[in-house]
């Protein structure tokens, strides 16, 4: 029993050390990656790849056919009745070949050349497995930024948490200040009253923050793979990214791999058409064999065999060659315009990104300023309300105003961040 309870205080102990570790926004997005399905993905594509590549390989084995057959037909060479006659006067039975035949074969062919075929259908495959791969990792690709807005989003409610917690201690030492007042008959109830409903109203708000807190922490722990709800998130530290930094999105990499493809088409289109070449060599048991005059004097079954070499041209292919051809052409042509579209969407929405960051960063340098400036003025306020020179009203507008100026700059802060990672995702730099 206490070895029991040893070993559950162990694991439990254990749990709380990893939900009270710091964690990374790149810790996040790798286990995402990782605990994410379309992972698996990856090995499929490996394995289909494999065997595509294997199977157009097999193209240069020896191929090996057996067959059996059995027939019989109307007619069958033989001599003359003449030739036949003056053969049986010498001694020589000669009856013809008969009508019903058998054979039992054994046929192997060897490809010399096959038009370049096989090498167009392995860089197919090839080509294939790479946009296959590529578009997991667009997949992929899209989840870092969903991880993103998650992780941001807890920051930024962490952030409005603690400056809500700060206003409502605020709140309640005026509200104690007031009732004091009150008591004293400096102050009326009705005063005390508007306190407290900014105090109420402030802790709704705060528990909103924390559920919405805790729904973000519960799903940013579902796509990770990890129990993420206590864990400390570290701030990441602000990307410096340029607008002349080339493009590396997965997206322009998967519009190069069907490029890819289309060509590898063209090559198996074109090999198609051409002559292909190969050893072969047939040996067969049966009736009747390769020397017809003894198979014309004797039924005799018999051992045969040739060997060769075989060209085979499909004149066909050429009919519908030009018309395939300019399919794929123009194929290419559409790969074109999709990728011309994406650099010009992601060139707009890098632009306007990058205003963003602009905006945050001149907002960022008057923030403080504006925070040191409502605070001054709440404090002012508090010691005329202390004096009886404003109202309560004044007071709560003054605190509001700074609890304003400070959520505000939080605001900044994580939204400068997030664009610039934003930026970053958008550039794949």
């Amino acid at each position: 029993m206490q070895r029991t309870v040893l070993l559950i205080s162990v694991a439990v102990s254990a749990v709380m050390a990893i939900q009270a570790q710091s964690v990374s926004l790149d810790s996040c997005r790798s286990w995402a990656r990782a605990n994410y399905p379309t992972v698996r993905q990856y090995e499929l594509v490996q394995k289909s790849e494999q065997y595509s590549v294997s199977n157009a390989a097999r193209a240069w084995i020896p191929q090996i056919r057996f067959s059996a057959q059995a027939t019989w037909q109307t007619d069958a060479a033989s001599f003359p009745e003449e030739l036949t006659g003056m053969l049986a006067a010498m001694g020589s039975d000669i009856k013809g070949m008969r009508q019903d035949q058998y054979k039992i074969a054994l046929d192997l062919q060897q490809n010399i050349w096959d038009g370049g075929k096989s090498t167009a259908d392995k860089k197919i495959a090839q080509a294939q497995a790479q946009a296959d791969r590529l578009s997991a990792d667009i997949d992929l690709y899209a989840l870092e930024s969903r991880i993103d807005n998650l992780y941001f989003g807890i920051l930024l409610l962490d952030g409005q948490t603690e400056q809500m917690e700060n206003r409502i201690a605020l709140l309640r030492e005026n509200m104690r200040r007031c009732q004091v007042m009150a008591d004293n008959s400096v102050l009326l109830q009705s005063d005390v009253d508007a306190v407290e409903v900014e105090v109420l109203t402030a802790g709704q708000k705060l528990e909103q923050m924390r559920y919405s807190r805790e729904a973000y922490r519960e799903m940013l722990s579902l796509l990770t793979g990890k129990d993420l709800r206590q864990a400390e998130l570290t701030m990441p530290a602000e990307q410096e990214v340029s607008l002349n930094t080339e493009s590396n999105r997965p997206e322009l990499q998967l519009f190069a791999a069907r490029s890819s493809i289309l060509q590898a088409q063209e090559r198996s289109v074109k090999s198609a058409s051409m002559p292909q070449f190969a050893l072969f060599a047939q040996g067969w048991y049966g009736y009747p064999g390769l020397n017809m005059f003894e198979n014309m004097k004797n039924a005799n079954w018999s051992l045969n065999a040739i060997v060769g070499v075989r060209m085979i041209w499909n004149i066909g292919a050429y009919y519908t060659q030009s018309n395939r051809l300019n399919q794929l052409r123009i194929g290419q042509q559409q790969v074109q315009v999709q990728r011309d579209v994406f650099a010009f969407n992601n060139t707009m929405q890098r632009t306007q990104e990058n205003s963003e960051i602009i905006r945050l960063r001149r907002a960022l340098q008057d923030d403080d300023r504006i925070i040191e400036l409502r605070r001054s003025v709440r404090e002012a306020a508090e010691t005329k309300h202390r004096n009886g020179t404003i109202g309560t009203t004044e007071l709560l507008q003054a605190i509001t105003d700074e609890s304003t100026a400070q959520s505000a700059q939080t605001l900044h802060q994580i939204e400068l961040l997030k664009k610039t990672y934003e930026l970053k995702h958008t550039i794949n730099n």
